[in-house]
């Protein structure tokens, strides 16, 4: 579910009851398409803020639904569903990525799926200095473990730590 923080009623609306203009919008993550319907674990459950380029993505998607399917309660209808309207499956999801990606230079299609996007976001996340327990509570992970071990693809070499430092700390001067 898209929702909005309502500055008057201090409180997480659906953006479906209320609009689009507001400062924060998030996505709650706590529903699974496990059998159960629940998430892997507690943890999984979570709240994610989205940042403003998908905001306004998200936005302009939902416009050009009601522009072609007519002016249907949006709390109806699915932002990202099939043509006819119902809940996307994997197989869905995986066939629209590789149409996506298609076309794209650089991108081999058979190695990308829809979950390389996730480690992606790991690694840029990490590449751009996020403390590793920040990105494990982001992508829902118990500890840090599996998300260094799994998902972190460096983007740079991770051993230049020491070095920098060492440079700080000695810098070169001007030879004797």
């Amino acid at each position: 579910m898209i929702v909005v923080f309502d500055q008057e009623r201090q409180s997480w609306r659906p953006v479906t009851e209320v609009d689009w203009e507001h400062e924060q919008v998030a996505i709650y993550v706590w529903r699974s398409v496990r059998q159960s319907g629940d998430t892997k674990t507690s943890k999984s459950r979570r709240s994610l803020r989205i940042p403003m380029r998908c905001v306004l993505t998200l936005k302009s998607l939902m416009e050009e639904q009601a522009r072609l399917h007519g002016p249907e309660k949006l709390s109806e209808r699915r932002v990202f569903g099939t043509r006819n309207g119902t809940a996307m499956t994997a197989e869905n999801v995986r066939r629209d990525f590789r149409l996506a990606i298609k076309n794209a230079e650089g991108i081999d299609r058979g190695q990308w799926t829809p979950r390389e996007l996730r480690h992606s976001f790991v690694s840029l996340l990490s590449a751009h200095d996020v403390p590793i327990e920040h990105i494990s509570r982001l992508v829902g992970h118990t500890n840090t473990v599996v998300t260094e071990t799994v998902y972190r693809k460096q983007i740079r070499p991770v051993m230049q730590e020491g070095a920098t430092v060492m440079d700080k700390i000695f810098p070169l001067g001007p030879e004797p």
